[in-house]
């Protein structure tokens, strides 16, 4: 009993079927990543127009109010009086802080510290004259206003004060 030749795997049919199948994932990758690009390209355009209407809607004579350099017009998330991001208590002048100083570095260098206005305002200034950081224009005050209200030196609330007016000498063999 013979079998027939529709019965034997046809080697030559499957090896182009697969040929189809892959070219056919291909085109269709091609068309998922073509349609990937447009909607970046629709949502960048949105983003820009969006941008370019709340700048219109400012009226001309508000136009000096508007801050200098990096601005945020990203919506903050308060919780328990703090911003969920980056941890900084919530006060005015927080966005101008969140978008100014952590787009260099983290707020955790903000938490940790605690300095008069006028410290923070040496800080500024030692950043902009050796780590680049960009004149802050009008936004200055506002940002010196939080840090000095939100991260000023606190009373100290440990078990013992920290020494003071030590006189330090040197241990002689």
């Amino acid at each position: 009993m013979k079998k027939s030749s529709e019965s034997k795997p046809n080697k030559v049919g499957e090896k182009k079927s697969l040929q189809l199948i892959q070219g056919l994932s291909k085109s269709t990758l091609g068309i998922i990543a073509a349609l990937l690009i447009l909607f970046a390209l629709v949502m960048l355009v949105l983003f820009q127009t969006e941008i370019s209407e709340r700048f219109n809607s400012i009226n001309s004579d508000q136009t000096s109010e508007i801050p200098e350099g990096p601005i945020s017009i990203g919506i903050l998330e308060i919780a328990d009086g703090k911003d969920v991001e980056t941890g900084l208590l919530a006060g005015e002048g927080l966005e101008l802080v969140k978008a100014n100083c952590t787009a260099c570095h983290s707020s955790a260098l903000i938490l940790q510290n605690r300095f008069s206005r006028e410290t923070w305002k040496s800080k500024i200034e030692w950043m902009q004259e050796t780590q680049g950081l960009w004149d802050l224009g009008n936004t200055e005050p506002i940002i010196l206003d939080y840090l000095a209200a939100n991260y000023a030196p606190e009373e100290f609330r440990g078990r013992r004060k920290p020494l003071e007016n030590i006189e330090w000498y040197t241990l002689e063999d």
